[in-house]
Formats: C-alpha cells, sequence, structure tokens
C-alpha cells in the first residue's frame, strides 16, 4: 500500500510515504475537531528542553534510563520530550489562572521519544519516536469526576466510531516506584475509582501498574486478529502541579494546586494507525482511505477527459489519482485493487461522449453508470467522517 517503511538508520522511527501521512492527517483531523467540539485548546511545547525540569517533574529519577539526551557546548544538558506534561504545566503557568478559567482543557499532537531496546520494537505498534494526542485537564478537586467521566464518553464514543466496540478498562493503582505521599495516593485512586462508578462501566484491576506521579484508566482495543493493545489512558494527577510550581486563585482568594487529568485517547497515532490497518485488513473506510478514487481511462483517447474528471473531483476536496499507464482496464483494476483502493472511476469514449462514469466499487464485481454530477456528489456523501454525517 506504499504507506511507511523503517530502515536501520533510525530504528523505532517511521518514513513516512505521502499515502501514509495522508492517512496519519486524517486521523489528526478527526481528534482535532472531536477535541474543539469537546473545549480543548490546542497548544505546541518545545520538543527539547533542559534536564532541569525533567528533574524537578520527577521524571528523570524515574524515567532517565529511556531518554535521549544531548550536550550542549555551553555544557548544559537537554532532553528529547518523552512526554508532554511538564511543557503543558509550563503553558498553564504562564499567566495568573483563576477557579473561573478550570477546567483548562489543553491539547496537543506532540512528537515524544523514548528509548526502547531494539528487541522490543515492533513495526507500529512499539517505536521510539511516535505522536499522541495529548491532553491535560487543569480542574479542582470538585471537577475531577465530571471531566473524567466526559473524557471517558468522549473516548469511547470514538471508539465505536472507528468500528471498536470490544473495549476493556483496566484500573492501574500506585506501583512500587512513585513520587507522592501515601495520603495523596489514596485521594486520587479513590477519585478515580469514583468515576468508574459514575460512569457504570465495568473494568478489572491492574495492580501496580500506575503512572509514577498517579493511578490511571487503561483503555485496551482488540483487533481483528484477536491481540489486545493498550491505546487510551486518562491519569489522575495530584502531583505534578505541585512540583513545577502550578496554582491558581480560588474562590476564597487563596492560591491552589490544581488537578492535572493527563488524557491521551489514540495514545500513539502510529500505533493506533497499525492497529486500523490490521482491523480493516487495508481496506479503510472511504472517509480515511488515502487515495479515495483512482480514474482509470479505457483507452488514450480518453485521457483528456480523465484529467478533467479528476481535476471536478479534487474541487470536490476527494482525494483521487488518475492512472494514463497504457495498459489493459482490467490489469488497472486488478492493481488498485490489490492495493485496496475503494473506488474507481472507469471512464472510455462512451463515458466521455455523455458526461458518464463507470463507478466500481472494491469488492463488487458490478459498475454503475452514473453521470458526473450524480457520482461525484454520491461520494462526497460516502466519503464524509463519522463526525461529519
Amino acid at each position: 500500500m506504499d504507506l511507511f517503511h523503517f530502515q536501520e538508520e533510525a530504528p523505532g522511527s517511521v518514513f513516512w510515504h505521502a499515502k501514509g501521512w495522508t492517512l496519519f492527517l486524517q486521523l489528526i483531523s478527526y481528534m482535532r475537531r472531536r477535541q474543539s467540539e469537546a473545549g480543548y485548546v490546542e497548544v505546541n511545547s518545545p520538543d527539547m528542553m533542559e534536564k532541569s525540569l525533567w528533574e524537578a517533574s520527577g521524571h528523570w529519577e524515574k524515567f532517565g534510563d529511556h531518554m535521549f539526551t544531548t550536550q550542549t557546548p555551553d555544557d548544559k544538558t537537554f532532553c528529547c520530550k518523552p512526554m508532554n506534561c511538564p511543557g503543558h504545566v509550563q503553558i498553564f503557568k504562564h499567566g495568573l489562572k483563576s477557579y473561573r478559567d478550570l477546567p483548562l482543557r489543553v491539547a496537543e499532537f506532540g512528537k515524544v521519544h523514548r528509548y526502547e531496546p531494539s528487541g522490543a520494537l515492533h513495526g507500529l505498534m512499539r517505536v521510539r519516536s511516535f505522536t499522541q494526542d495529548d491532553a491535560h485537564v487543569f480542574c479542582t478537586p470538585e471537577q475531577i469526576t465530571q471531566e473524567c467521566i466526559k473524557i471517558n464518553d468522549l473516548m469511547m464514543t470514538i471508539y465505536k466510531e472507528f468500528g471498536f466496540d470490544n473495549v476493556k478498562i483496566k484500573f492501574s493503582d500506585r506501583p512500587e516506584k512513585r513520587v507522592g505521599s501515601d495520603e495523596i495516593w489514596d485521594r486520587s485512586e479513590e477519585a478515580l475509582k469514583a468515576v468508574l462508578e459514575a460512569a457504570g462501566v465495568e473494568w478489572e484491576l491492574n495492580s501496580g501498574e500506575g503512572a509514577f506521579y498517579g493511578p490511571k484508566l487503561e483503555y485496551v482495543l482488540r483487533d481483528a486478529i484477536g491481540r489486545d493493545w493498550q491505546c487510551g489512558t486518562t491519569q489522575l494527577d495530584f502531583n505534578l502541579p505541585g512540583r513545577l510550581g502550578a496554582v491558581y486563585i480560588g474562590a476564597d482568594g487563596e492560591k491552589h494546586e490544581p488537578v492535572m487529568v493527563h488524557r491521551a485517547m489514540f495514545g500513539s497515532l502510529e500505533r493506533f494507525t497499525g492497529i486500523l490497518i490490521e482491523q480493516h485488513a487495508g481496506r479503510f473506510p472511504l472517509w480515511l482511505a488515502p487515495t479515495q478514487i483512482v480514474v482509470a481511462p479505457i483507452v488514450s483517447d480518453a485521457d483528456e477527459y480523465g484529467l478533467a474528471l479528476q481535476q471536478k473531483c479534487l474541487a470536490a476536496g476527494l482525494r483521487c489519482e488518475i492512472d494514463l499507464r497504457n495498459e489493459k482496464i482490467n490489469y488497472k483494476v486488478r492493481e488498485h485493487s490489490h492495493a485496496k483502493v475503494p473506488v474507481m472511476f472507469v471512464v472510455g469514449m462512451r463515458e466521455a461522449q455523455e458526461d458518464t462514469v463507470s463507478v466500481r466499487r472494491l469488492g463488487d464485481k458490478h459498475q454503475k453508470v452514473m453521470s458526473v454530477e450524480e457520482a461525484i456528489a454520491q461520494m462526497v456523501i460516502d466519503t464524509a467522517a463519522p463526525d461529519q454525517v
């Protein structure tokens, strides 16, 4: 399908080809719309920050062995970010916040880098460099339950729109290696369990597997070949805002530390892409397919008509290519079917004279002759994303 490749010079990092990157951007566009509707603002934090910030956050002590670092000529150590949360706290701290500003929902499609042993790398499913649909909700303790339920509802709706109905939720409590007092951990675990009870969802205990700063919910998807993959997470954090000096002014006029809810829904976009490839066996839904239509002229005399048809498709916002090779139409159909192109517009001299197109859908042996206007209008409807229908 010509989506991506890996090579030895960049282990665990994806070389996205044009079609793969188109697919990747469609996922981001979809999630960007869903987040905007849910009240998130999108930000972007630096890819590389000084080691002192990661020491203050606690990540260096707990996660330093998995971080990529570089030494500058002025003897400073910088780290490629393995997660986005410290950067989002810095954005929260810029300017005084009031309780009236909360909850503040901050989202980023952030590229993160984590060292994984070469033996643990596994295609798109486990990489060293990946993009998260990461977000952090800064809220008051009273807002925790409501915000986490909203996250759960949004996440389950999104998974359903991608065809995943079998979703397991795991509750991960305090790990042995952690920051914060037992009292804080008691509060955060009780708060997250209250969310599960209020949401009325089934869950299972994943003992000792919480983040080092707080407990979490893990959303596990099962792909079409029966493998389980952890994608989304909701993590409750009473520790990091205080460690990094984040405060808001409460109704009492005093300074308070916000609660921080870490949230990702796709999780790793690379992993989610891999799951989608398995789930659909490459036959992506029309809205997601990198190439939605291939125009295939039967004879060279129909090339000009085919090119005009392609331009009409592009003008309608459809992702359309044209195959002008001097090959038999059966060869073209077979090749593009093998590449999982969902729709072909087959055109010859009759179609050119009648301003029509023969529409052939992947897996359907029959073609349907339609006017160009009708065919394009139908494709615009059929290629709408699930949230736009």
